[in-house]
């Protein structure tokens, strides 16, 4: 009885200790730092190429950088070593400009657009030709359109594609409603039956000079004036809500860790953002930056600055989750009209004689400009053609001289075409670029046949004419004005080669480092994240992009064909295998 009862004492003993020494292990584990080695773990830090043979992690922030020995002391007890198999690890890619919700548009429906779309389970192929656009046009309306619901197509341009009005489309589709989404998201056509069902009236819109109602085209201000009125028939909670799932899943494919979305929000601001915060709060491997659009709520606040401002001042208190973050006192604005409409404003014009729009009249921007000058804030302003771009150098000149400011890091988003002249401009007023270089791979061949011709054609976003003179210049893709990959658009920065494999403006192409830090550090600073992101460095968060090969040991030919193996997202690691 006794041996019994000494046996049961011992088995009772050692399932306690046992159980004792799992929760300490669990806890160990969970408490230990990861101990990143053997591997081009390239910091980004500097102005040349440095690596850290090791790099520790805890509680999402990296602690340590340096030798590997090092390392393992500074890790403490339970640490956990991580082999990177001789793969390069990065900082995780920052995306400064992209819209989530021209993403969660575009990405659920159908894509016609002159060049091929890689999605995350399949690739569009492109269209180009007038009866060949007609002819898919046409097919995927018979096949997909219903009546009483809009059927959107983007991808649409004039120049690959020829014309299209309103009538062209009744004829396609008479009795279901059809719009149509130009390639740039600046412009739309519809059909009686989408003008119909939506109840827009012509009187809505008299006296808006950018709307052709026999037609059925609305472009720059106004699209923007008609987006709101058709918000409920444009964002559909569950096909919104499918788009930002595919975003997610191009987010993490092509190793992005953080993302922002200058000009928030497009037309509805509750209905985008609780759509937004229902995709965030499935905990993806990225963070998202918002900066409220100066433009939409100056029209939605009753046509005031001061009241959009106002709002503007309660939005990160109100709405920033672990996930979703409004950057405090920073603002978009918007100047001339899009480079993929050939509505960017041009001195001398376009070779066909037209002009080119302004998005904001210009009486209104330089009073808001200098409103949000004034106020403190960090400004990013939507510049594309050397017209538009100087109209806003010359706001910040004036405000300069009136209002002296220190570290203003004003920023011009996009920057399609400017000159070397103006690069220096841009240099002396302190004014930073945010560009997209994939403008010179899409664009440069067509432009320079048609619209701007061989000297301003070949030589789009001219991005060594900043470099060189030490401006801090980031890349963003404005998805989806280009494909959301980072890797694409320093290949293009680097390589400049077009669609077409022209080799345009070779003065232009800058080295790989600096393309890296397009999309690292300087895509961070363009979001006064810096010191938060962007580089490999003792007390930043630990995201990282792991990559197959090291873009600074490759034929820079080979750059955007890099695999991303994965991202390392606040210290987490996720595998794109297994998305």
């Amino acid at each position: 009885m006794k041996k019994i009862s000494l046996a049961i004492f011992v088995v009772i003993l050692l399932l306690v200790s046992y159980k004792t020494y799992e929760k300490s292990t669990t806890r160990r584990k969970e408490n230990s730092a990861s101990v990143y080695y053997n591997g081009d773990i390239l910091t980004m830090e500097g102005q040349n190429a440095n690596y850290a043979e090791a790099v520790v992690v805890k509680d999402a922030k990296i602690t340590f950088t340096g030798h590997k020995a090092e390392a393992i002391k500074q890790a403490g007890e339970g640490y956990v070593l991580v082999d990177l198999e001789g793969k390069t690890m990065m900082p995780g890619f920052v995306e400064p400009h992209v819209h989530p919700s021209i993403a969660a548009s575009i990405l659920p429906n159908e894509i016609i657009a002159p060049y091929d779309w890689v999605l995350p389970t399949e690739t569009q192929k492109g269209v180009i030709g007038h009866d060949a656009y007609i002819k898919a046009l046409t097919e995927s309306i018979q096949k997909n359109a219903k009546a009483g619901e809009v059927y959107w197509i983007w991808g649409y341009h004039q120049l690959w594609h020829g014309d299209l009005n309103r009538d062209m489309l009744n004829k396609i589709s008479p009795d279901k409603p059809i719009a149509v989404l130009h390639r740039s998201f600046h412009e739309v056509f519809l059909n009686d039956k989408s003008i119909e069902l939506m109840k827009i009236k012509k009187a809505d819109f008299k006296g808006n000079p950018q709307v052709e109602w026999e037609r059925g085209h609305f472009f720059e201000g106004g699209w923007l004036g008609l987006v709101p009125k058709i918000a409920q028939w444009f964002i559909v909670p569950s096909r919104y809500s499918k788009g930002l799932v595919l975003m997610t899943q191009l987010i993490r494919k092509n190793g992005i860790t953080t993302i922002a979305e200058p000009g928030f929000p497009s037309s509805d601001f509750n209905m985008e953002y609780s759509l937004l915060k229902k995709e965030m709060d499935k905990n993806p491997p990225y963070s998202v930056y918002l900066i409220p659009s100066g433009t939409q709520l100056y029209s939605m606040k009753g046509n005031s600055n001061e009241k959009a401002e106002a709002y503007m001042e309660e939005l990160p208190a109100k709405y920033n989750t672990t996930n979703i973050m409004f950057l405090p006192k920073q603002v978009k604005l918007f100047s001339d009209g899009a480079i993929y409409s050939q509505l960017m404003r041009m001195e001398g014009g376009y070779t066909d004689g037209h002009q080119g729009e302004w998005m904001t009249p210009l009486d209104l921007l330089k009073v808001q400009v200098k409103f949000y000058w004034d106020a403190g804030y960090k400004i990013h302003v939507h510049a594309n053609g050397d017209q538009g771009i100087q109209q806003v150098l010359d706001y910040v000149t004036e405000n300069e001289k009136n209002n002296p400011r220190k570290d203003h890091r004003f920023t011009l988003h996009h920057m399609g075409y400017f000159s070397d002249k103006q690069a220096q401009e841009v240099k002396d007023l302190g004014i930073e670029a945010s560009v997209n270089p994939y403008y010179l791979w899409a664009l440069a061949d067509k432009y320079s046949e048609k619209g701007l011709g061989k000297e301003r054609g070949e030589n789009l976003v001219r991005i060594k004419s900043l470099t060189s003179r030490g401006v801090p210049v980031s890349f963003h893709s404005d998805f989806a004005m280009a494909p959301i990959e980072p890797l694409t658009l320093a290949w293009t920065a680097v390589n400049r080669v077009t669609s077409q494999n022209s080799r345009f403006s070779q003065d232009q192409r800058i080295d790989t480092y600096l393309a890296l830090k397009g999309i690292t550090i300087t895509a961070a600073r363009t979001l006064d994240l810096e010191n938060e992101i962007g580089s490999i460095k003792t007390g930043k968060t630990a995201d990282f992009t792991i990559l197959s090969e090291n873009p600074l040991k490759i034929d820079p030919l080979k750059i955007k064909d890099i695999k991303v193996i994965g991202t390392v997202y606040h210290g987490k690691r996720f595998d794109n295998t297994k998305q």
